[in-house]
């Protein structure tokens, strides 16, 4: 038998007062990951770890997260090479979910379309909703050509969320 990665989960003082990492993933065993910009606090991705995901993030400093679409392990970077520098985590009050606080290697860009931040588009605000309802770009521009790092993709090709 393997021994435990984390404590286990206690009392409520416990997980929200307490000094011990006992995080709480959901029924899929996934736990939410927000990645942010170690330097200016910008949001960079939302994604989510198993406990092998977390455990390893930890251990190596660089960010491992769970693909829900591909049902499997990956390192963020492992295809691009854009890694992310794990410079510290904090876990929330009730250890379900935690902040990555990172350093982009390569050229900055944590979104896979090429942008630095998977949150690039705003929605306008003040009226209701409508299917017509255009999103504004809200960054400079891609830092990659996703074809040149990806290749290109099939019509077959399932999103890489």
């Amino acid at each position: 038998m393997t021994a435990p990665l984390f404590s286990p989960r206690g009392s409520i003082a416990e997980i929200e007062e307490g000094d011990r990492l006992a995080p709480k993933f959901d029924a899929d065993g996934l736990i939410t990951a927000v990645a942010v910009d170690a330097d200016d606090g910008a949001v960079l991705m939302l994604a989510h770890m198993d406990a092998q995901a977390l455990a390893l993030t930890i251990e190596t400093r660089e960010a491992h997260y769970f693909s829900r679409s591909r049902r499997k392990l990956w390192k963020k970077g492992e295809e691009s090479g854009h890694v992310q520098k794990l410079v510290e985590l904090r876990v929330d009050c009730d250890q379900d979910a935690v902040v990555l606080r990172v350093r982009m290697e390569g050229p900055g860009a944590a979104c896979h379309t090429g942008h630095r931040s998977c949150f690039f588009r705003t929605v306008p605000l003040g009226a209701a909703p409508t299917p017509e309802l255009k999103l504004t770009l809200n960054e400079a521009g891609k830092r990659f050509d996703p074809s040149k790092v990806y290749g290109a993709p099939k019509k077959t090709d399932t999103p890489r969320f």
